[in-house]
């Protein structure tokens, strides 16, 4: 059998139909950017995301970088943020010239660590940047306690995030302004990148609009240099066809985990897999689908599934903290030892809605062949 880490084709599928009809719409209408689409998909996603403004934007990365310019961060400041994320998430931050500061996460969830953040602020710290990874939200009741004591902006990277809920509050709303991407393989993916801010600061909403074109109020009239980040209204169009349907996915990934936890408990598997944590009042998403395992057995277990045929990958080999470009921050190994053990013994398995049971039963018996 064949088992695909994601499988895009069986979604388009039952949706051909509806997604040729929106790219028809805008191909007819000559609107390209921004325009009445992405206005249409703005509304909808403020309201799916429980919050006052959306602002769609170019792409993740971007929605991560407008995010800290409007917060005015700049040369000099500090930003503090997890290890164990995507790149985009610390590469935001040096753009401006502000330095990333790391703060090692919570094994279970493999989420900024809250109870470590108030150890690393520092007079230069201007923003905190929790990564909700792999579809579960950080602490944040624990993170914005610290960060209102300070006085210090939230900003959540929810890249993987969206619909994901901390105590029935959605990942976006939870910190001052909430980052997500549209990239193919997110829950909600575009036909290309594409990304959105959200935010319940009215004015934070208007200065976001501007930075992404160009700090320009009008087409000609710049009050600050901002930068070139629209989103297009044929991924606008796209993405409002997808958007209804999240909800019935995200539910149907939930269900696929707990078929995952369910296989795993009945091949006595525990010894040598660890399943997902999911924290109390928490909706997991499951961007990802992703266990543990002994960092001896990692690289066999991952050539043995590819072998026969299941797809896998590393959701993070390197942590940011020793990634090259970031030689200069003086981090060393073991400064972050709970991020650095994630990168050697976690492991993503096959996760989309259209997963059927028999795969998943396969995947569980090709692991347990390798053990047993």
């Amino acid at each position: 059998m064949h088992v695909p880490l994601l499988n895009l084709k069986a979604q388009h599928a039952a949706l051909c139909d509806e997604l040729r009809a929106a790219i028809e719409r805008v191909m007819e209408s000559q609107a390209f950017i921004l325009g009445p689409e992405v206005e249409e998909l703005e509304k909808e996603m403020a309201r799916y995301s429980h919050v006052s403004h959306a602002v769609g934007c170019a792409s993740g990365s971007d929605a991560l970088l407008l995010a800290l310019m409007a917060l005015d961060v700049a040369a000099g400041d500090e930003v503090i943020t997890t290890p164990f994320s995507f790149f985009a998430t610390a590469s935001a931050i040096t753009r401006l010239g502000a330095r990333p500061v790391f703060v090692d996460i919570e094994p279970r969830t493999y989420n900024l660590d809250a109870a470590r953040i108030e150890a690393a602020l520092t007079e230069r710290t201007r923003a905190i940047m929790p990564v909700h990874l792999y579809g579960q939200c950080a602490a944040m009741d624990a993170l914005r306690k610290v960060a209102e004591r300070h006085n210090i902006p939230v900003v959540e990277d929810a890249a993987q995030a969206i619909g994901a809920e901390d105590s029935g509050r959605r990942a976006g709303s939870l910190g001052r302004v909430g980052c997500f991407s549209f990239y193919p393989t997110k829950n909600l993916g575009g036909a290309g990148d594409g990304g959105m801010l959200t935010t319940n600061d009215d004015q934070l909403a208007e200065r976001l609009r501007v930075l992404r074109v160009h700090g320009g109020a009008t087409e000609y009239h710049h009050r600050e240099v901002g930068i070139n980040s629209r989103l297009d209204s044929l991924q606008a169009a796209i993405l409002r066809v997808k958007l209804p349907h999240l909800d019935r996915w995200s539910e149907a990934r939930r269900e696929r985990a707990d078929t995952y936890a369910r296989l795993f408990a009945e091949a006595g598997l525990g010894g040598e897999v660890t399943t997902p944590f999911v924290r109390n009042d928490a909706r997991h998403i499951f961007h990802q689908y992703v266990i543990r395992v002994s960092a001896k057995s990692r690289n066999s277990l991952m050539a043995h599934l590819k072998e026969n045929g299941v797809g896998v990958k590393v959701y993070y080999p390197v942590p940011l903290h020793l990634q090259e470009c970031f030689n200069y921050l003086g981090y060393i190994a073991e400064d972050f030892p709970e991020a650095e053990r994630a990168a050697r013994e976690t492991l993503a398995l096959p996760m989309y809605p259209e997963l059927t049971v028999a795969a998943q039963q396969y995947v569980v018996d090709t692991i347990r062949r390798l053990y047993g």
